[in-house]
């Protein structure tokens, strides 16, 4: 089972990010876009794990500390340059707890065999991936000058810096992930509870 946690979005914040894709999807028609229904913030990325793992993991979720945290939506970027562009994101601030939370989850995960992060927690919501190769914000051996986003990115730059809005976090979830041909499918298995 292919897992990972995140957080989810407000509704009216997802609303706005819909009508920012609509208004720049033609820009970039060929790249692989998130459907609004799949948008969320990543706190850990588990991977494969054994149906037997789950409990464990959701005990070792359930211990996490966190209080409530303040997003504020806004901007965008490219991985992991804007030459050499994979995926398309839009920019999350909520100062050092959110970093805190990814940071604890990581930590409550890792004496079940999960590795811990080996890079700093870069928060961000993907929008849309270049068609074919990795969707990794990682730079890659063999990353060259890719066009995909170039249309994209001059259009971008002659408008004022997007915002969708602020939100409260309460909650985070376990969520499973599967593959298909027509995209991934997102289930959530657990929700755990942010207390201020």
């Amino acid at each position: 089972m292919r897992l990972f946690v995140a957080l989810d979005i407000d509704d009216a914040i997802r609303e706005r990010i819909v009508r920012f894709v609509e208004g720049v999807h033609p820009f970039t028609a060929d790249a692989r876009w998130v459907k609004p229904e799949s948008m969320h913030v990543t706190l850990k990325f588990i991977g494969e794990q054994p149906d037997s793992a789950i409990d464990s993991i959701k005990q070792a979720l359930g211990k996490v500390a966190a209080g409530t945290i303040q997003i504020e939506f806004r901007g965008y970027g490219f991985f992991p340059t804007p030459k050499s562009a994979r995926v398309f994101w839009i920019g999350m601030h909520a100062g050092s707890e959110l970093a805190t939370l990814a940071r604890r989850i990581d930590e409550n995960l890792s004496p079940l065999g999960i590795p811990k992060e080996d890079r700093p927690f870069s928060p961000h919501l993907t929008l849309a991936r270049s068609p074919g190769g990795s969707g990794s914000p990682r730079r890659n051996q063999g990353d060259r000058p890719n066009h995909v986003f170039q249309i994209l990115q001059n259009r971008l730059a002659n408008l004022p810096v997007p915002e969708f809005g602020t939100m409260t976090s309460r909650e985070f979830f376990l969520y499973q992930s599967q593959l298909s041909p027509k995209g991934s499918k997102y289930t959530k298995l657990e929700k755990f509870e942010l207390r201020s």
